[in-house]
């Protein structure tokens, strides 16, 4: 059988599709004839000479107007029609569309690209069916996470018209649970949908199995009616989890316009699921989809792996897109990394209460960028999104990751049902005390994801209304059905106003543009501790500790306590403590949050280069940097494994 797997635009352009690489690999061990072939990278180069199109005009789409579904809006004309007149006109509602993108925040320069995108589309989708038709393959694969449902539905459908026998498959996060048997039943077109991980369906249609005996899939009988079956009760166990096969994407990308845009990343996975999620599954989050599961390749298999896959690739930066870090890799992976002659870049998502000694073995193992799922500086919002850290741990995160050596990607949400203002008063005037520590890249209300807590319990906050507008903008379905492949709902706001939020959003701003010069760093010589500091909101240039009182202070606050604690520990009492704390607070030393104190400082000074792409606007080592989208998709996970 000759197989074509697709991977169309918004799927991002500096990095292979991890599910179609896996499904190559399937494929291929069932000798079948397979390509994948990346119609982003082709869409980029004719996009780029047909109209100009460029890598910021790219990313809007495929990173930064996610929960506004611009990208999914700008294909849609491809697949239902446009008046040839007036593509995305007034008289379809799409004044109503721009509307709500302006609300979010896009430029009106933003609004006429999208809109002239949608022009376009439908000449690319024409041109990429042509070539396929031109010498049809006997079945081709769509993954579709994000904003691919419009780009591959609309190539489906006109390749199916043009050769009926190709069959079509859709498969990716866009296909999970109810989602992906909406898809099925709302377009004809498309033979079958794989629901949940595809590493077992995709062979069994591959074969010829009864489709009916494949859990999770979506198929048509003689009458052409859709059947949704089971998803599969079990995930799959590490050992069936196959390694990407990642040919021909690097050769492409290096004949491709976008090749001047990015740098090339290798991306792998080592685990799926999430064990904290297991036990603590945080309120807002729909990450993790139908299969909560934690389950990881063994860390000797997942080593060999980034190894393999680093040489023969001869790439150094590696995206690992697992949802959080398997903690057993601490202490075989990534010390095996540190040891290795090998000088990897690697990006991992982790928790946010990782110890000192644990940022370092990241840094000694060449993780130069980390995503610690941040998120909020208080204590109590935190309880709120049941997070299991507190505000000073997020702190500490930050100030450890910095001295190691490790960048780090976050985050600020708000909106939780419960919040208070003072959550956000008592952060933002403390602020510029972090503005030497990595910033967030935004703040964002939270948006309500399928598959999260706040989505399938409304008792906790939320009434679910409707889909977000974008669906009923892109989808011309009947609002049961959209409640069915929505994947972001809108719910009237909850938590604090759109006052204290501007003002948030001001303080986050501020961070962002004065972290490139400022700095807050100690050096511990026994006898005493020299700090030194650039932050603009604190006029001193270096301090030097000697006090014996405020060296125990200033050393038992490397982790969070209390100002009970410290007097319990340090000679004087409370009566010693207190004007420590007073002198540190006036110096910009100590977060506070609670009842916790933590000194703020990092070790070292040498983190003056990692400013260096916030300074510029570059892009991080081991990735991009993540959009400040509300919700936790930010994280940014390139692809996800179904059929995609």
């Amino acid at each position: 059988m000759r197989i074509v797997l697709l991977h169309m635009p918004w799927g991002a352009i500096d990095v292979p599709s991890l599910a179609l690489g896996i499904l190559h690999t399937a494929a291929a061990k069932a000798g079948h004839e397979t390509e994948v072939r990346y119609a982003n990278l082709d869409f980029v180069d004719w996009a780029a000479g047909a109209a100009g199109l460029g890598v910021d005009d790219y990313q809007y789409f495929s990173e930064k107007s996610y929960f506004q579904g611009a990208g999914d809006w700008a294909f849609a004309g491809a697949l239902y029609g446009d008046d040839d007149e007036d593509p995305g006109g007034a008289h379809d509602g799409s004044a109503d569309y721009f509307a709500y993108l302006a609300a979010a925040g896009a430029s009106p320069q933003e609004i006429a690209l999208t809109r002239s995108v949608r022009a376009l589309a439908p000449a690319f989708i024409t041109r990429l069916v042509d070539e396929l038709a031109a010498d049809p393959p006997d079945l081709v694969g769509f993954t579709t996470t994000f904003q691919q449902n419009t780009a591959s539905l609309a190539a489906a459908k006109l390749l199916k018209q043009r050769c009926p026998q190709v069959r079509t498959v859709f498969g990716g996060a866009n296909c999970d649970g109810p989602q992906g048997a909406a898809l099925h039943r709302n377009f004809p077109f498309l033979d079958y949908v794989v629901r949940g991980e595809g590493e077992a369906a995709f062979p069994a249609l591959l074969a010829g199995d009864d489709p009916a005996t494949v859990p999770g899939l979506c198929w048509r009988d003689a009458a052409g009616r859709s059947t949704a079956n089971p998803m599969a009760e079990r995930p799959l166990p590490p050992a069936a989890i196959l390694t990407p096969r990642y040919d021909g994407f690097f050769e492409r990308l290096d004949t491709s316009v976008a090749a001047g845009w990015v740098d090339p990343k290798l991306v792998l996975e080592g685990s799926r699921g999430c064990w904290w999620g297991e036990k603590h599954h945080c309120t807002f989050c729909g990450l993790n989809g139908s299969s909560m599961a934690f389950r990881s390749k063994p860390p000797a298999d997942f080593l060999a792996e980034v190894l393999t896959l680093a040489e023969r690739h001869q790439l150094l930066d590696v995206y690992v897109v697992d949802n959080i870090l398997d903690m057993g890799y601490f202490d075989t992976v990534l010390k095996s990394l540190a040891e290795l002659p090998v000088d990897l870049r690697l990006h991992f998502e982790i928790k946010a209460n990782l110890r000192r000694h644990q940022f370092q073995l990241l840094g000694d193992s060449g993780a130069a960028q980390v995503q610690p799922g941040i998120e909020n500086l208080s204590t109590r919002v935190l309880r709120i999104m049941d997070k299991g850290v507190t505000g000073c741990q997020n702190v500490r995160a930050l100030r450890d990751a910095q001295s190691a050596g490790v960048s780090v990607t976050w985050n600020y949400l708000y909106g939780f049902p419960g919040e208070q203002p003072e959550d956000y008063e008592s952060v933002i005037r403390q602020l510029p005390v972090l503005h030497h520590l990595d910033p967030p890249t935004g703040a964002g209300r939270i948006a309500i994801e399928r598959f999260s807590p706040y989505f399938d319990r409304p008792e906790l906050g939320f009434a679910i209304t409707r889909p977000a507008l974008q669906y009923r903008a892109t989808y011309r379905l009947p609002e049961s059905e959209l409640n069915e492949l929505a994947y972001v709902f809108s719910a009237p706001p909850r938590g604090i106003g759109g006052g204290l939020a501007e003002r948030l959003g001001a303080a986050v701003d501020t961070w962002l543009a004065r972290f490139p010069d400022s700095r807050l760093s100690y050096r511990d010589a026994g006898a005493r501790v020299v700090l030194v500091n650039t932050r603009p909101g604190y006029d001193w240039r270096a301090v030097e500790l000697t006090d014996p009182v405020e060296l125990a202070v200033f050393r038992l606050l490397d982790r969070p306590r209390s100002a009970a604690a410290l007097a319990a520990k340090v000679p004087g009492g409370a009566a010693a403590v207190e004007p420590v704390l007073e002198r540190f607070t006036a110096l910009g030393l100590l977060f506070h949050d609670g009842d916790g104190y933590l000194q703020v400082a990092v070790e070292s000074d040498n983190q003056v280069l990692m400013r260096m792409r916030h300074r510029h606007g570059a892009e991080g080592a081991a990735g991009p940097d993540t959009p400040a989208r509300p919700g936790t998709r930010s994280e940014e996970v390139p692809d996800a494994v179904a059929i995609g």
